[in-house]
């Protein structure tokens, strides 16, 4: 016997905001075009409904394998949102995700009912449906904020890069420049940077090239000591 509910149920849904980074050291986030209504024609971020038996996660990690083609990516709960107009066809309440990739090593398919997927810089966006641009907004706040004391941005680096490409990375999240000599003793002295030779190939003089060292940082993050979080680890530049 069905149970009946004596209270409305609003329905749920998934949005996912995909960060990505690549040759152009651009910041950019992936949309789709939607190919039905509403909002038909507009760009949005990938997601769509949750199924009855599905996890909140899984389904998020569903709509963008079928939506964009993009697989195999750590996401992270943002938020929910759930202003009662937000969505034209009733009730519907989101739950955002997004992650960090690197663009180059994860191509995007349109497929589902995306008529379109393309990288986006975050400045020079079109106009998205339903309120996705407040989600995006929130997202990259939360980016911002986050990169100062978890080391998240080297998930947008190649596994081996050099110093300038990092300090890049970060003036690009964060918006503004950075002195070099006080970035680059910050992070040599965590210790969770591992020399692992010099750039090949190149006309001038070959930069040294170094990966992250995620055992050393986890180490940190156990010891939780007072001296160490004043040392730096806690990522503020």
């Amino acid at each position: 016997m069905a149970f009946t509910y004596e209270f409305p149920r609003p329905s749920v849904t998934v949005d996912c905001v995909i960060f990505g980074l690549g040759a152009s050291d651009k910041l950019k986030v992936l949309l789709i075009e939607r190919g039905k209504n509403p909002y038909k024609d507009f760009w949005a971020l990938p997601g769509g409904f949750v199924d009855m038996d599905e996890d909140l996660e899984a389904a998020a990690l569903r709509e963008l394998k079928e939506e964009t083609g993009v697989k195999n990516v750590f996401i992270e709960q943002l938020y929910t949102f759930g202003t009662p107009n937000r969505d034209p066809r009733g009730r519907v309440i989101t739950v955002a995700y997004f992650a960090l990739i690197n663009l180059t090593e994860h191509p995007v398919k349109a497929s589902s009912d995306a008529r379109n997927v393309n990288w986006f810089e975050i400045d020079k966006l079109p106009q998205l449906a339903f309120d996705h641009q407040n989600i995006l907004e929130t997202a990259i706040e939360r980016l911002r904020s986050k990169v100062r004391y978890q080391p998240i941005g080297f998930e947008l680096l190649p596994e081996e890069f050099t110093l300038p490409q990092l300090q890049k990375l970060y003036e690009t999240i964060l918006g503004r420049e950075l002195n070099k000599r006080n970035f680059r003793t910050r992070f040599l002295k965590m210790g969770i940077l591992k020399e692992v030779g010099r750039q090949k190939g190149v006309a001038h003089r070959p930069a040294k090239l170094y990966s992250f060292d995620k055992e050393q940082y986890e180490d940190f993050v156990k010891l939780k000591s007072e001296n160490l979080m004043k040392r730096g680890v806690d990522f503020e530049v």
